[in-house]
């Protein structure tokens, strides 16, 4: 049903295969020892085969005496089971309502989702206002499945998006949190953030950014979050990893240098500074999308170690070296480098030294800095400017 009978008719190969049938979830379950039920917006039922999972929906419906509950046009809960043809009126989007059945092998389709279909349209099924009301996420998936797929979205489900966003605040951080993921790990990073601008949807994910984008009129801090979504469309389509500290990292980096700055400026040491800079960032940040430690943490690291690499002498680049998260705050160098935001030169003596022997990794390091400069520079501190071209 859904996302993979439309991305099979797209000519993709759907990501996972959602089930829906008239069974309720306590009958699923007992008829599968290997079944967990999970949710209590909407119940399901995950069903395990090894590593891979199942996931399997009961139909819909629309009785009202039934376990649902709205508050101010917003669905809490959505538990009320009923059949196939009222259940196709609870989707969002109608090419995200065709079902294939297994009886016949057709494709059952009561909301025109195939005509949407073949038109590249994206079209909510309802009146959008009360559709968006409902679950203010629609408006996300809106702009994912739009920069994913090519599509357009319908006039009338696209008009509203604007005036109604500020509805993401009423929805919880941990489902945010999910939300941001899919919206960035989709191989279309860059046109999901463009869209999510111009329908002002972005700050109400990362307000901090947007306040900093706002204030930036060189657009340099731009330029550093469009890169970072380009070396993630990069990696998607190269098949290799992506990291999810790494992007959130790059996503809150403009409010994190900007408040180091001004601790700079306070006269702050510069370890210190982008500490409590991290340290303010990520609560205010975790109120909208919430920030799993697992995920918190290697960003505060990453952010942390960025003054050390200006330090090119006795055994802390061989400490820095052999941190555990080296390789990614490195790559997180290399992306300042490329934006203007650090010296290329740092960035690429980093480049040389960390694939050196030890006996040419000395040698660099008397290379880096004069000898009668290093008493003079160890008597400084670490205070100075994380403006442009800071490294």
């Amino acid at each position: 049903m859904g996302g993979c009978v439309r991305d099979l008719l797209l000519g993709r190969e759907p990501k996972d295969f959602d089930v829906v049938t008239d069974a309720r979830p306590a009958e699923i379950k007992s008829l599968f020892r290997n079944c967990r039920l999970i949710g209590r917006r909407f119940r399901l039922a995950h069903i395990y085969f090894g590593r891979q999972i199942i996931e399997v929906a009961t139909f819909r419906g629309s009785d009202p005496s039934g376990d649902r509950l709205i508050q101010n046009g917003r669905l809490l809960r959505d538990n009320v089971y009923g059949t196939l043809q009222e259940d196709v009126w609870r989707r969002d989007f109608t090419v995200n309502a065709l079902y294939y059945s297994a009886h016949d092998y057709s494709v059952v389709d009561y909301v025109g989702g195939m005509k949407d279909h073949a038109r590249r349209v994206l079209r909510l099924i309802g009146d959008p206002e009360r559709r968006y009301r409902e679950d203010p996420v629609r408006m996300l998936r809106a702009v994912r499945f739009s920069s994913k797929l090519g599509f357009t979205i319908d006039p009338a489900s696209n008009d509203v998006i604007k005036e109604m966003s500020g509805l993401l605040s009423q929805i919880p951080a941990a489902r945010l949190y999910d939300e941001v993921l899919k919206l960035f790990l989709s191989g279309v990073a860059v046109q999901t953030f463009e869209q999510l601008c111009r329908y002002h949807l972005f700050g109400m994910l990362f307000s901090e950014t947007q306040k900093a984008l706002t204030s930036d009129k060189d657009g340099f801090s731009n330029e550093f979050l469009v890169k970072a979504l380009e070396n993630t469309d990069t990696r998607i389509r190269e098949g290799k990893p992506v990291t999810a500290y790494f992007l959130l990292a790059a996503f809150l980096w403009e409010p994190v240098r900007i408040r180091w700055q001004d601790r700079l400026n306070k006269g702050e040491g510069s370890f210190m500074a982008v500490q409590q800079a991290a340290a303010e960032v990520i609560p205010i940040q975790s109120k909208t999308t919430a920030l799993p430690r697992r995920v918190s943490f290697p960003m505060r690291e990453v952010w942390c170690l960025q003054p050390r690499f200006k330090i090119r002498s006795g055994d802390r680049p061989f400490r820095l070296l052999a941190h555990p998260r080296f390789r990614a705050a490195y790559d997180f160098l290399v992306l300042r480098a490329t934006t203007g935001d650090a010296d290329p030169a740092l960035a690429a003596w980093w480049d040389s030294f960390q694939f050196s022997d030890e006996a040419e990794q000395k040698k660099m390091l008397r290379r880096s800095v004069p000898r009668h400069r290093r008493r003079k520079r160890s008597r400084s501190g670490q205070k100075g400017s994380v403006s442009k071209n800071d490294g």
